[in-house]
């Protein structure tokens, strides 16, 4: 399983072994994520927003949200919050789900 499906590394040694130890944990955060915004669907987040809300941290949760969004399961909704550091970030929501799956 290669990225966006499970987490990537630039290089063989420390960065491609934290990526598999990551793995596991990784895809429970993406799950959890998918289906919070599904379940506000169609209210839209900051990663950081996201992270408030499940209680885990930011930056479990941003790496996810960039795998979401390449798996086509999630999309920005052109607005923008503040994140935790206050710089101003892109909200996402769940994408829109029709009978074939992830549009």
């Amino acid at each position: 399983m290669s990225y966006p499906d499970s987490p990537g590394f630039k290089a063989l040694g420390p960065s491609s072994e934290a990526a598999q130890e990551m793995t596991r944990r990784a895809t429970t955060v993406r799950e959890r994520v998918l289906q919070f915004l599904r379940s506000q669907h169609p209210a839209s987040f900051t990663p950081d927003q996201i992270a408030d809300r499940l209680e885990i941290s930011f930056l479990s949760v941003r790496p996810r949200v960039s795998e979401l969004h390449l798996q086509g399961q999630i999309e920005p909704d052109g607005s923008r919050c503040k994140n935790t550091s206050g710089m101003s970030a892109q909200c996402w929501r769940a994408a829109k789900i029709s009978a074939g799956g992830p549009r």
